[in-house]
């Protein structure tokens, strides 16, 4: 972090950093959006600074005090950036929805925040949304967004002169509030300070400039939900800190591969689900054995892995990240394999993701690395992680008892999260405190480090583990989306019963007694945000899978099968 003695100097906000990239370089381009068709549309810095500034000065006219919450519903796109920018230059703090939302959150987070007014942007869901927003609240509608009768954001920035000068923000003064994307109940809103926000960025910043190189063009494509602190630091602050990268956005799930061959990124990050499904999606051309056996031939296997880096558009990653859930240290493994440096990292909502980083010199699969300059780390009695960030929040928006209640007295934030610290600063996540649960032993057993083990197997897609009162443990299998469609075939049916079995053997022999597993049932239903049972960053809602399996666990125990079909 900085060395700066506060005294003399404060620390620089965010803001700050953007209307100096403004004045210095408004000719390079920071955003490319894509538009249909294989069209892009280039921002520069001048150009989003004009358009932000001319949205800024329209928001101001509408009379909202300051620091009045604005709410952004919408798919990543580069009118999120200046719809972010407008809020903080006109003094207020923003509020993004995560664009899969039902209307029920999309309500409750409007009126919890109470926003004061709507972006709608891209969506896919709009007709069933809409009735989510209130009536009377005032709505502007991005260029790519559905077809709606609210005022546009072309037409206001046309008819609006820009907002001159250097409007500034203190550090305590709130830039947004993100909302949770409720796991484990409603959504809790989270207040990050521009003070807060800018240390992330900086921090992250740095940290990326050293992985990518100075002077070399830092490329990103923006895809996973920016409503997410893990996007929302390391790609959209981060961009906006460093003022040389340049941020690409994708156009549709059907179109992504072309988005990443547009973007070729020098820098990618995603989550444990997606970097399992372009594995799944590298063996569904090639079997993983003979894949195996041709990377394991001298000069062969760095032609076939740099065509396999290329065939996923990550040829030109100088640095892969991954965070927002545990990543299996064997899929780490494989990717490196590959020649990619992947690399696992902490974070958190509550810090603005800015907590722990594997690199090069602290790089471990199945540790995600060591404190990011300034963060202070510590276990309780009870082996739960505290973290104290120069990216702390400031509390949960309206409830401050949930705030007291989140930090120690000296500070530190309560994780929830179980873990183990090494002599060297590395950190291991041993599971979530709240996920723990008792089998009839009664012993305690930590479902994430089993998920982990079945997620490694190449036919798993997404696993949980749940047992609560029973004598033992049983585990929930999502297969691979490439096999799905196709288990009507006996033999392939047949090959998949033979893989589980061999699976909940394997594992069983590395757990203790009390851990292992009574059966494995292969889910019929994949799990996902469309249905309820992923969160909009593809994490499992627990509780509601296992309320919605819970009526038919009698009979699955009663069964002698060790591999049931669900």
């Amino acid at each position: 972090m900085s060395d700066r003695n506060p005294q003399t100097a404060p620390d620089p906000l965010i803001l700050d950093r953007v209307l100096d990239h403004e004045a210095s370089h408004p000719q390079r381009v920071f955003l490319t959006q894509p538009i249909g068709g294989g069209q892009v549309v280039d921002y520069t810095w001048g150009q989003v600074l004009d358009q932000s500034r001319r949205m800024a000065a329209h928001l101001q006219s509408r009379g909202f005090a300051r620091g009045a919450r604005i709410a952004i519903l919408s798919k990543n796109c580069a009118h999120f950036f200046m719809a972010e920018l407008a809020i903080w230059l006109g003094g207020y703090t923003t509020v993004a929805i995560f664009p899969t939302e039902s209307a029920e959150t999309v309500r409750f987070v409007l009126e919890h925040s109470e926003a004061s007014l709507l972006f709608v942007g891209k969506l896919d869901t709009w007709p069933q949304q809409r009735a989510g927003v209130p009536a009377g609240l005032p709505c502007i509608a991005f260029p790519l967004a559905p077809n709606t009768e609210f005022d546009t954001w072309d037409a206001i920035t046309a008819r609006t002169a820009p907002l001159q000068g250097r409007p500034a923000r203190a550090a305590d003064e709130l830039a947004m509030l993100i909302y949770t994307s409720g796991s484990t109940g409603q959504p809790k809103g989270v207040m990050t300070s521009f003070g807060a926000i800018s240390r992330a960025a900086e921090g992250i910043a740095s940290d990326v400039r050293k992985r990518v190189g100075e002077g070399v063009e830092g490329r990103m494509l923006s895809y996973l939900p920016l409503a997410h602190s893990f996007e929302r630091s390391w790609v959209e602050a981060a961009s906006l800190w460093d003022g040389h990268s340049r941020i690409f956005f994708a156009e549709s799930l059907d179109t992504f591969l072309q988005d990443l061959q547009r973007a070729r990124p020098t820098l990618f990050v995603s989550v444990p689900r997606l970097w399992l499904k372009f594995q799944q999606g590298v063996f569904a051309k090639m079997p993983p054995a003979k894949l195996d056996k041709l990377l394991g031939i001298p000069i062969i296997g760095r032609l076939v892995a740099r065509k396999v880096l290329k065939g996923l558009g990550l040829d030109a990653v100088k640095q892969a990240g991954s965070g927002s859930a545990p990543l299996p240290p064997e899929l780490i493994r494989w990717y490196r394999r590959l020649g990619l440096k992947l690399f696992e990292g902490y974070g958190m909502t509550e810090d603005n993701s800015y907590s722990h980083s594997s690199n090069e010199q602290a790089s471990e699969p199945g540790y995600v690395g060591v404190p990011m300059p300034g963060v202070q780390v510590k276990l309780s009695p009870e082996g739960e992680i505290l973290i104290k960030s120069p990216a702390q929040c400031s509390g949960y928006f309206k409830q401050p008892e949930l705030t007291a209640a989140s930090f120690t007295e000296d500070g530190f934030f309560r994780t929830g999260d179980r873990g183990e610290r090494r002599a060297d600063g590395m950190l291991k996540i041993t599971g979530r405190t709240k996920e723990l649960f008792k089998t009839a032993k009664g012993k305690y057993v930590a479902p994430a480090p089993i998920e982990n083990r079945l997620n490694a197997h190449a036919m798993v897609e997404l696993s949980l583990v749940s047992g609560v009162g029973q004598a033992e443990a049983y585990a929930l299998v999502v297969l691979a989306e490439a096999l799905r469609p196709r288990l009507g075939d006996a033999a392939l049916r047949a090959d998949v019963q033979r893989e589980m079995e061999q699976l909940l053997a394997g594992v069983n022999r590395e757990l203790a007694d009390y851990e292992r597993l009574r059966m494995i049932v292969v889910v019929r239903e994949p799990w996902s945000i469309e249905n309820g049972m992923l969160t909009p960053t593809m994490k499992i809602r627990r509780a509601r899978i296992e309320a919605a399996v819970e009526p038919q666990l009698d009979g699955w125990y009663a069964s002698s099968a060790s591999v049931v079909w669900g």
